[in-house]
């Protein structure tokens, strides 16, 4: 992707660059005088945090025990590969290592970028592209692509929240679909005008551009005796949010939206942003019905019983 003139990677040249403690981003510049605020965490969506904005660098983050854990997902230990910062860093959220036939695909990004990690990723084949799903896990991105030589895939509609641009790695989806490496990325919008979802075979890999809820996580085949149950009815397995931290949620309209995208492809699994949000259900259809019965209870209890959402039916 980028010039043979371009200058190897140099961990050092923007280890004391100003990174956001609150939300991971990185700025260009160590001059704290330049950067007093993070524009990403004055959005509305996030939030600073009581204490006050405050940096940090890549450099610190090294020095101090920090280090990036892979861990094999179990429901494609062999191709997916969760990347999980130790001890947390802002956000906490995981990368995922999608290894295709055409090469590794990286979802989402994590601040720390090592040598360690370049060694573990090469190891596991490299990378050859990387999709961003929205501003809060921009990150580090450009530090990656540029360590691995590789493009980075961002929503157009989203550049407005970048610290950092650069023609030779960025390239801006404008396309509600885009095909990566034999995956598939889909503009479904909502939480940032540009969210994406990248649909691996039938693993769809969501980040929170829709979020699993505790009862969509929860167990409900057998009972306490061990006894096989059905799932209660009514209940939601997924929340759509405009913000998470702050708990404002989407409308009717932007899930209708969301919906009119998603509803033409099949998974039978997601998985989130964060350790331990994966659903995996073996039902060819069940996934895609909860996703769509979820919508519905948002709209409902949002007081909207009357909206053409709650007409539609997921078909498989």
């Amino acid at each position: 992707m980028a010039s043979p003139s371009e200058p190897s990677y140099d961990q050092n040249r923007t280890s004391s660059w100003l990174v956001c403690k609150t939300c991971g981003t990185q700025f260009p510049t160590d001059d704290k005088t330049k950067i007093t605020t993070c524009f990403i965490c004055d959005d509305p969506r996030q939030y600073v945090p009581p204490s006050g904005q405050s940096f940090v660098s890549l450099g610190t983050l090294r020095a101090s025990g920090h280090r990036n854990v892979f861990t094999p997902m179990p429901v494609d230990p062999e191709r997916l590969i969760a990347i999980n910062s130790q001890p947390k860093v802002a956000i906490g959220q995981r990368a995922i290592l999608v290894r295709t036939a055409q090469g590794g695909i990286l979802w989402d990004c994590v601040t720390l970028l090592d040598s360690e990690t370049i060694a573990r990723v090469e190891e596991l084949g490299g990378l050859k592209a990387i999709v961003i799903s929205h501003p809060h896990y921009y990150s580090t991105h450009l530090e990656w692509a540029r360590a691995f030589r590789c493009p980075v895939y961002l929503a157009a509609e989203d550049s407005r929240w970048l610290t950092q641009q650069d023609a030779r790695h960025q390239v801006f989806l404008t396309e509600t679909e885009t095909d990566v490496l034999g995956t598939t990325v889909l503009k479904l919008g909502g939480h940032f005008p540009g969210s994406l979802v990248m649909l691996f075979e039938d693993r769809l890999l969501i980040a929170d551009t829709f979020f699993a809820t505790p009862s969509g996580l929860g167990n409900w085949e057998t009972d306490a005796l061990g006894a096989v149950r059905e799932r209660p009815s009514g209940m939601s397995s997924f929340s759509f949010m405009w913000s998470y931290p702050n708990m404002i949620p989407l409308g009717p309209d932007d899930l209708q939206q969301m919906w009119r995208v998603l509803k033409n492809y099949q998974f039978n699994s997601t998985h989130g942003a964060f350790p331990g949000l994966d659903v995996v259900v073996q039902t060819p259809g069940e996934l895609k019905r909860r996703v769509l019965e979820s919508m519905q209870i948002q709209i409902r209890h949002s007081g909207h019983g009357e909206h053409a959402m709650l007409k539609e039916t997921a078909s498989w």
